[in-house]
């Protein structure tokens, strides 16, 4: 019998690769099984508000009794650190597995821990930030949570898609300021979601009222037949730093509380079917 054909050195280094991101899926696996529901906070244009929808919905979770953390998925622009003013880093655990830091009950994963200066730019190609997801989700140890809360990095490209195919989150909060262009580019996010056959739980209107106007991300969640599921007035107490504004505005209190209450409605749909 003849003996097996020696792989050559370009070979070796396939098989090496596919056993690798095997091992790293499995190390994937493991670590999602111990979260209930991964949930998007998600829209196609930067700036309308996902880390401060993120940040306030999560510390109103928390409250409400539930185990709760946020993966900050923007690498690029991370912000959820500063929001939250965390500044302890991660721990490891014994199997060298990172433990995320917890502020207002929150448990909190992000590339601003890793960043030696605030405001340095992580200039990244797609690869790399592809890799840099993965490495979040597979060596984090979440230690049962009932909520995660993704904040994903705004458009419709590389950066979300990766998050989006690696963690099977179990729905997307679309968010959109009142403006007609935000609207536009948060109705592309979901046509995204719909392409890959994902749920969007419904949209947030965002810094509404004042100056900004309303009605612009309303009417669009009218069109696509999908819920309002809160309307997050602009408020003075946005521009303060020094705490995250449902701690200490009753009005935001009220608008984040319906958020949470109707995810939580959405929730209990889910786990019953």
């Amino acid at each position: 019998m003849a003996e097996p054909r020696k792989l050559t050195p370009a070979e070796e280094a396939r098989l090496a690769q596919v056993r690798e991101q095997f091992k790293e899926k499995q190390e994937i696996s493991k670590s999602l099984n111990s979260i209930s529901y991964k949930i998007g906070i998600y829209s196609g244009k930067g700036g309308v508000g996902k880390t401060t929808i993120t940040t306030n919905l999560a510390i109103i979770l928390a409250k409400q009794g539930k185990k709760v953390g946020i993966l900050d998925c923007d690498i690029d622009c991370p912000n959820v650190t500063r929001v939250l003013k965390i500044s302890e880093r991660p721990q490891a655990d014994s199997e060298g597995k990172m433990i995320p830091p917890n502020k207002y009950g929150v448990s909190v994963m992000s590339m601003g821990f890793f960043q030696e200066n605030e405001d340095e730019a992580i200039i990244w190609r797609g690869p790399m930030i592809h890799n840099a997801i993965n490495q979040f989700i597979s060596r984090t140890n979440w230690n049962d949570i009932d909520y995660l809360l993704c904040d994903l990095p705004p458009g419709t490209s590389d950066a979300p898609l990766t998050v989006m195919q690696t963690l099977n989150l179990d729905g997307f909060i679309i968010v959109s300021t009142p403006q007609e262009l935000a609207a536009l580019d948060a109705k592309r996010s979901i046509n995204m979601i719909r392409k890959l056959n994902l749920k969007v739980f419904g949209v947030v209107e965002n810094m509404t009222g004042g100056i900004f106007g309303k009605g612009a991300a309303i009417e669009m969640a009218e069109e696509l037949n999908l819920p309002i599921l809160s309307e997050i007035s602009l408020l003075a107490d946005y521009s303060s730093s020094y705490e995250p504004t449902v701690i200490n505005n009753s009005k935001s209190l009220e608008e984040f509380s319906l958020l949470a209450k109707n995810i939580d409605g959405i929730i209990t749909q889910l786990s019953s079917h």
